[in-house]
């Protein structure tokens, strides 16, 4: 026989409130709380789905989801976007050779890797229909190819891990590019020069708000030494305050996990005069309150550089500026500066510092000055 509780229990009704209102029983919960395990998914694994699901069959073809769920599985917003981009490629050269991607073996996979050094590029058609693109670009680069190939190499690394009877990887013997990791195309600023830039960013412009985003954007990004795309997923509800500063808590762009960065005072200043008493929301917004994203933000710094009178450039160079800056200071401190750049490695940090000292600490300076000075005296 039921106690009274249990009977209350057993026909639904709560033990905690009046008689006549019933709770709903577990089942009648656990249905209302089921999802699609897809709703989960973070921006570039839905993205990819719904783009692999316009060409195969979900009914029949497992490869949306699993390509989706291997996005989902990366650990940081920043690769999951890179190898988003990069499965796309790989994607788009199966397809066109009559091959399942998730059946590619060597001899094709390293078909793959010659066909991204002689591809062109997709570019959009000047004068053409909105959204019409054609392969009339450069080809790939060093740095893009890599990619394409470790985003591919590591779907197979992820299909063998979920696989009942095991992947092999036919991208385990591709060679990939070599890319210098001491070399960058991005031309770098002098402290001068990036004065130079601030200053048009915070006088220079016919809407008030929009200098004043923009000088605090770029000051944010530069004295906080961070990417751009760290910086763009922050909200205001991240600033906090801690011993004495004012700070900054941030997702890391690589490997996960949070941080804090301090905010020093110019950039403070500049935050709160463009946030204005604002207390929520994306930290950098669109005039409607959407989040910023990072074309508009190259589109931004390319113009503030041509106004400049400077080399333009994306906002990605700020970093590399802002370690170089800050390693040239005397009383710099190696270790110092690899912390607040988030480097695991002090080599990665090194790295910044010898693109500065290739360039000024060139040999070829003081053999030039010496031939001037024999030619002007031929001359003479």
């Amino acid at each position: 026989m039921l106690t009274p509780d249990q009977d209350v229990l057993e026909s639904g009704e709560s033990p905690d409130m009046p008689g006549s209102e019933l709770a709903p029983s577990p089942q009648a919960v656990i249905s209302t709380i089921r999802r699609d395990p897809r709703d989960l998914w973070p921006e570039q694994a839905r993205k990819l789905y719904e783009h692999l699901l316009a060409l195969y069959d979900e009914d029949d073809d497992a490869l949306p989801t699993l390509a989706a769920s291997w996005i989902a599985h990366q650990r940081s917003a920043n690769t999951q976007k890179s190898y988003a981009r990069g499965f796309r490629v790989f994607e788009e050269f199966a397809r066109e050779h009559a091959a399942h991607p998730m059946t590619v073996k060597y001899t094709l996979a390293d078909a793959f890797r010659m066909w991204l050094e002689q591809t062109s590029t997709w570019v959009r058609v000047k004068g053409g229909r909105p959204g019409e693109m054609a392969r009339t670009g450069r080809p790939y680069s060093d740095a893009s190819r890599r990619n394409a190939l470790s985003a591919a190499s590591s779907f197979f690394v992820y299909l063998d891990k979920v696989s009942n009877d095991g992947v092999k990887n036919p991208f385990d013997a591709v060679q990939r590019p070599y890319v210098d990791p001491d070399y960058s195309s991005t031309p770098g600023y002098t402290e001068q020069e990036w004065a130079r830039f601030l200053a048009v960013a915070r006088d220079e412009h016919r809407a008030a708000d929009y200098r004043k985003r923009s000088y605090a954007l770029l000051l944010v990004l530069y004295t906080c030494c961070l990417r751009i795309d760290s910086l763009l997923n922050a909200r205001v509800e991240d600033i906090g305050y801690d011993r004495g500063h004012n700070v900054l808590h941030l997702e890391k762009v690589k490997g996960g996990g949070r941080r804090k960065k301090p905010i020093p005072p110019v950039a403070w200043d500049a935050l709160q005069d463009y946030l204005d008493g604002r207390t929520t929301g994306w930290l950098f917004c669109t005039s409607s309150g959407g989040q910023l994203d990072q074309p508009a933000v190259w589109r931004l710094v390319q113009a503030i550089a041509k106004r400049a009178g400077l080399p333009p450039r994306g906002p990605h160079g700020t970093k590399v500026d802002a370690i170089t800056h800050a390693l040239a200071k005397p009383d710099a401190r190696p270790d110092k500066v690899q912390r607040w750049a988030d480097h695991k490695d002090s080599r990665t940090t090194q790295r910044y510092n010898s693109r500065k000292e290739l360039l000024d600490d060139s040999p070829g300076y003081g053999l030039a000055a010496d031939v001037a000075g024999a030619l002007a005296r031929d001359a003479s």
